[in-house]
């Protein structure tokens, strides 16, 4: 935990004690939830700083975490990271409460909560992370995200030159070869631009390889992968190594798959 997002949790608990004490010690679940989404819905910017200091955070899954019922089916980036923050600070939270016996456990160290407390817990709204001001995924510039993507381009013309006939599939490799997968990679790009924090699963990343709950990282390397082939493959078409169909799309090859996932 990087001491940005350990300075975080300490301000949450100290709010939290400080909250309880002011209620007369009652509801001891219920304000752990309040003073969490209080304080951990954070802002992109305050975010991407989070990701930028501490790039583990992208290896979060949504695992059944995302309270919002509008987010919970195809939860963005940002909204899997910050699910992820504060179920770890109520889950810190309800330590603090134990040791101050607010809450009991049971036989088995198992923390006691209330049941009216669990039942009117208030419904959850999340930060929309597609809404972010600043620059965006098409804006031209020496971004680290569009040099990465003109040095893609680049080798891609350079092995269509040698290769027209297999522009598809050079596409597909070369696309795979430049986008970044490792945290500490994406980090910089996301720091960068927060927009990247609004992207969704939608269906880009292999079900069955991750049960349907992918890490939050490899949202954005999917899109980036999705984003960089499609310009390649614009590129092809203006090489005249694709054609185009009635509509102005791509034609691809009818032995490869038009929309790949990433496995």
């Amino acid at each position: 935990m990087s001491q940005l997002l350990a300075d975080l949790m300490d301000r949450v608990r100290q709010r939290y004690v400080r909250a309880m004490q002011d209620n007369g010690q009652h509801e001891p679940y219920l304000t752990a939830h309040r003073v969490c989404q209080s304080m951990l819905q954070l802002s992109p910017a305050e975010l991407s700083e989070l990701v930028a200091e501490d790039p583990k955070l992208l290896s979060a899954r949504a695992s059944e975490l995302v309270e919002d019922p509008a987010e919970i089916e195809n939860p963005s980036v940002g909204v899997i990271i910050c699910s992820n923050i504060c179920a770890a600070a109520i889950e810190g939270l309800l330590a603090v409460a134990v040791n101050r016996e607010w809450l009991g456990v049971d036989e088995e160290d198992r923390i006691l909560v209330d049941a009216w407390e669990l039942d009117n817990v208030p419904e959850v709204r999340s930060v929309d992370y597609s809404q972010v001001d600043g620059p965006n995924l098409d804006k031209p510039g020496n971004s680290q995200l569009s040099i990465m993507f003109n040095a893609a381009e680049s080798e891609y013309l350079k092995r269509l030159a040698e290769a027209a006939h297999d522009a598809y599939q050079l596409a597909l490799q070369v696309s795979s070869d430049y986008v970044v997968f490792a945290p500490e990679d994406l980090a910089p790009l996301i720091a960068e631009n927060p927009l990247l924090l609004g992207l969704r699963g939608d269906g880009l990343v292999d079900e069955e390889l991750f049960e349907g709950d992918p890490p939050a990282g490899l949202i954005i390397s999917a899109h980036l992968t999705e984003m960089l082939l499609q310009q390649l493959l614009e590129r092809a078409q203006d090489e005249g190594a694709l054609a185009l169909d009635s509509s102005g799309q791509v034609i691809i090859p009818e032995t490869e798959d038009d929309n790949p996932t990433l496995h």
